[in-house]
């Protein structure tokens, strides 16, 4: 079972890491990697929000969505199965969960943390819409090749989370150099920081292969 947990943690960390490999959460991965200190935060709050989403979608899809004896669905609602609505019904319990958590996180930071709420800004409401949270969601249930149990869901969401702010961090210390030398103006902002996570992309390509 170790064993099982670490080849998670180290194929979502590296092989398959969602920004790098799958390209998925450009958004707050550009938008948040100026500074290593915002860096940090929204990795945080990314992994905290992937990991109960993960637990929490898991439970939804296998007792309420997936068919079988133990699904909650249809044995109140028998013909629902019927007209086709499961599809929907899982999209949108996914996002209700994820979009719960996130203003969970957004209460305690502008509480706790009121500095890294303000610098955090816009982005932080917007891990609702990522698509990497959604996208881990959907890896562990509808989309995964094998079926996962609970804790293999929950360590995958959890292996995604740091494999996430390990990207923002080595973006942040990137651009954080990048403001004290001399850039084309052309290149400056977004264009320098999209030929960077290629090149970083191309560097994580290097771990394909370690686990299947």
């Amino acid at each position: 079972m170790i064993k099982e947990i670490a080849l998670i943690i180290v194929s979502v960390v590296f092989v398959n890491n969602f920004v790098l490999s799958k390209f998925l959460g450009l958004c707050p991965f550009l938008g948040v990697s100026q500074k290593t200190s915002s860096a940090v935060g929204m990795g945080a709050a990314v992994t905290f929000v992937m990991t109960l989403s993960s637990a929490i979608t898991w439970i939804v899809y296998n007792y309420v969505l997936l068919p079988g004896d133990v699904n909650i669905i249809a044995k109140v609602f028998p013909s629902i199965r019927e007209l086709g609505l499961i599809d929907v019904l899982k999209t949108i319990s996914y996002i209700l969960v994820i979009a719960t958590l996130v203003q969970f996180v957004e209460m305690m930071l502008r509480k706790m943390v009121p500095t890294l709420y303000e610098s955090l800004g816009i982005y932080l409401p917007l891990i609702t819409t990522n698509c990497a949270v959604l996208g881990v969601a959907l890896l562990n249930t509808t989309d995964s090749p094998t079926q996962l149990g609970f804790l293999q869901a929950t360590v995958q969401g959890f292996g995604a989370g740091i494999g996430f702010t390990i990207a923002m961090l080595l973006m942040s210390g990137i651009r954080e150099r990048l403001a004290l030398v001399n850039i084309p103006q052309p290149l400056r902002g977004v264009p320098i920081a999209f030929i960077c996570t290629g090149l970083m992309a191309l560097a994580f390509f290097g771990f394909s292969g370690m686990v299947q």
